[in-house]
């Protein structure tokens, strides 16, 4: 059987435009893709602070339509006792008592190397309750001075009345074994009105010291 040779001038390309991935800067020096901007809303800072509470519509904060995502930061927060870091939702009421389920799990790692785990973790987790949301699966330790917890929390479509409104929350702190430890909470507030009040808490005691950064994530 013959092998027909291959004319490669014979072979015609039209050359397709590329498209250049842009990113984009907002004053706070975080960069997104471009057709999405991450904008900064309100910067609370604890000092010995019971509750940190972003509310829509005061102290020009905003938790409605404007986006369809809010992204809440957590920098170096430390407890002035050892305890759950936590968070609540407001539907419209007075109260922090938004209906959530979700799911947890947590994973460990110490210094020392020790018998690394990753596990679900059924006492952070929610089922239709109106409680707190934990987001740390164990204890943040007070008794170190540069124990401190950092990470993040996103809230979608907070101002729909039609569907269910997600939250995601990857945090990472240290602890006194001494170990790393990472916390991933999943989960839904199952409320037909808007969500438009957001409150951070310890378990125990106040949020000794720490900063929390409110974004919009706008489409475009």
């Amino acid at each position: 059987m013959a092998i027909s040779k291959f004319n490669y001038n014979s072979f015609n390309v039209t050359p397709v435009a590329s498209k250049a991935l842009a990113f984009n800067s907002d004053a706070d020096g975080f960069t997104t893709a471009s057709g999405s901007s991450m904008i900064l809303i309100k910067t609370l800072t604890a000092s010995s602070s019971a509750t940190l509470s972003f509310v829509n519509g005061s102290s020009d904060v905003v938790l409605d339509d404007t986006y369809p995502i809010y992204k809440f930061e957590f920098i170096n927060i430390h407890p002035s006792a050892t305890s759950y870091f936590q968070v609540n939702f407001r539907d419209g009421s007075t109260a922090y008592d938004a209906t959530k389920t979700s799911t947890a799990f947590g994973a460990i790692h110490t210094e020392g190397d020790d018998s690394p785990s990753l596990a679900y973790v059924g006492g952070s987790d929610l089922a239709q309750g109106t409680g707190v949301q934990r987001l740390t699966t164990g204890e943040l330790n007070s008794g170190n001075a540069d124990d401190s917890l950092s990470g993040h929390l996103h809230l979608f479509n907070p101002s729909s009345t039609t569907f269910v409104k997600h939250f995601m929350s990857t945090v990472n702190y240290s602890n006194n074994s001494p170990a790393s430890e990472n916390s991933y909470i999943a989960g839904y507030c199952n409320v037909t009105a808007a969500i438009d009040a957001v409150q951070f808490s310890m378990s125990s005691g106040n949020i000794d010291a720490g900063i929390i950064k409110l974004y919009g994530i706008a489409d475009s």
